[in-house]
């Protein structure tokens, strides 16, 4: 039976790399039934809900889902833009994608950041004589549920919560703190979470032939929440002799990915942490443009680039923005199918693309995003698309 994939453009360029993207699989020989869902900034303007109920139930009942981009705006803004019909009624933004990540519990989020020879946006530096550029093959698995970005935090948190902080010592400097000026982020980890997101890279690893494991964190500083992360990273990691475990410290590595980028298989890291982490690295393979990643939980999966929604790219007609990010998350749904053939073929396809260096779209020339681009030898998206199409 021919799978069906909730497509959930959402806002911004995600209405336009999300089609390209379906084209390239179609050209592959995918064979799918695309069901469209609502997400985004449109339906919490007009319902105060950016994740409508009936997305949840498509996804429940189809578990696989294909995400564009989402807008997301600070509090104040969000409130600002509603409808105002639906102003001073309780309603609070939340990002769907988050949203969706929790609902479906996927914990387990992939990032994937692979050089493609040719790219002139990859990552080199200096040699004695002259310049080199090592490969980065780095994976980055990122927690994706709990830590920083669980979502228990307060303004002016109410007295049972503030009297719960002030039995810690250390609350001690916040004391006279009035209430309206305090604010509470709470990082959350659970021992289970810890386990799953660091079982699963040992296994990718061992899978896909990475030499060396590293967990990024912070425990000298964090001593409990990294602690934790560490400490089952060590117990995991005598059941793999063969995967050299390494702990890196995050300010540390953010400095160490630009020395030696190509001495890192696959980094293990909680929410925040592995959001910046894996921005860290994807610039080092071309920028946003190239990042992809996957969020699997125990039965629904969603794939998705990791650039943001660009709002002012929506309008250009024709569209200059870079497809590839998309394109590559759709590869990441294809191995998740066991389509993995497939996925080879496109991969490759847009290696000979990148490689060949005829068509290159805006950033990839090193330009400004404008219309003036295409004037200046940039590629449409569409033609990058109908350029990895030749290929595959």
């Amino acid at each position: 039976m021919k799978p069906t994939v909730i497509t959930m453009p959402g806002d911004g360029i995600g209405k336009t790399v999300l089609p390209e993207a379906i084209k390239i699989l179609k050209a592959a020989g995918f064979e799918a039934d695309y069901v469209h869902a609502d997400i985004g900034w449109e339906f919490w303007q007009t319902q105060g809900n950016p994740l409508p109920e009936k997305t949840l139930e498509l996804l429940t009942e189809h578990k696989i889902g294909l995400f564009g981009a989402i807008t997301s705006k600070p509090k104040d803004n969000a409130s600002e833009e509603l409808d105002p019909a639906l102003k001073n009624k309780g309603y609070v933004y939340f990002s769907p994608i988050v949203g969706l990540r929790q609902h479906f519990d996927l914990d387990i989020c992939i990032r994937p950041c692979k050089s493609f020879k040719g790219n002139p946006l990859n990552f080199i530096r200096r040699k004695n004589e002259g310049f080199e550029e090592p490969l980065v093959d780095t994976v980055i698995f990122r927690q994706n549920t709990e830590g920083l970005y669980s979502g228990v935090e307060w303004t002016n948190p109410p007295k049972n919560v503030r009297d719960a902080f002030e039995t810690h010592p250390k609350m001690i400097k916040f004391k006279d703190v009035p209430g309206e000026d305090l604010a509470i982020s709470s990082r959350i980890m659970s021992r289970n979470a810890c386990k799953r997101i660091l079982q699963s890279a040992f296994e990718y690893a061992e899978k896909f032939g990475y030499k060396n494991l590293t967990v990024c964190e912070k425990p000298n500083v964090l001593r409990e929440t990294s602690g934790m992360m560490l400490d089952e990273a060590r117990n995991i990691a005598k059941n793999y002799p063969n995967i050299e475990f390494r702990t890196t410290n995050i300010d540390a590595q953010m400095m160490w990915l630009t020395k030696n980028p190509e001495d890192y298989g696959v980094l293990v890291s909680e929410n925040m942490f592995g959001d910046i982490i894996s921005d860290g690295f994807a610039g080092l393979i071309g920028g946003l443009g190239f990042a992809c990643s996957a969020n699997i939980g125990k039965e629904v999966a969603i794939f998705e680039p990791t650039h943001g929604s660009a709002p002012k790219y929506e309008t250009f007609n024709p569209s200059i923005i870079n497809p590839i990010a998309m394109i590559m998350s759709a590869c990441m749904m294809l191995d998740h199918l066991n389509e993995s053939d497939k996925a080879i073929k496109i991969r490759n396809a847009i290696a000979k693309v990148i490689e060949e260096g005829k068509v290159r779209t805006y950033d990839m020339i090193k330009l400004r995003g404008s219309q003036d681009v295409l004037k200046q030898g940039a590629c449409t998206t569409q033609e990058m698309t109908d350029a990895i199409i030749k290929y595959v």
